[in-house]
């Protein structure tokens, strides 16, 4: 083995391993990711939620719906859940070794309310459910300690 084999990002290295270096930096910008996207739609729950809360007119009336709340009840729903997701996006933001295993629990409670919202708003419910699966990804497989503290 030559010595330009040592030297190549991602080559074996002096005990014959190969580096992971790239797979480290691509798995922590997934985590942050996930916090900013965690915080965006914590901030979009909430702002679904006043709009649920304030004004009833504001989503279409479904007629009969399995999961059927009233219109207020669905607004505080999302209102609480979005800032418990918004503030668990801070802390993955911030390093806070918390805020992975409630993130993952929140993506997922966030997964089952959109599901269970998706006759209001069907797009943004789909969306919301793809999100919610990338933040639990990213989460689950980032290693040890939180990778996005600075």
């Amino acid at each position: 083995m030559d010595s330009t084999q040592h030297d190549r990002p991602g080559g074996p290295g002096p005990q014959g391993h190969h580096s992971h270096r790239g797979e480290g930096t691509w798995v922590s910008g997934g985590t942050v990711f996930a916090g900013v996207l965690m915080l965006v739609n914590g901030v979009l729950g909430v702002l679904a939620g006043i709009a649920g809360i304030a004004e009833d007119d504001v989503y279409a009336r479904l007629g009969d719906y399995v999961y059927k709340f009233n219109l207020t009840t669905w607004g505080w729903i999302h209102l609480v859940l979005g800032l418990l997701i918004a503030v668990t996006g801070w802390g993955i933001l911030k390093g806070a070794e918390w805020a992975r295993g409630a993130g993952v629990a929140l993506a997922a409670l966030g997964m089952v309310a959109q599901f269970l919202w998706l006759p209001y708003t069907p797009l943004w419910a789909l969306v919301s459910l793809a999100l919610g699966a990338f933040v639990i990804w990213a989460l689950c497989t980032a290693p040890g300690k939180n990778p996005a503290a600075v």
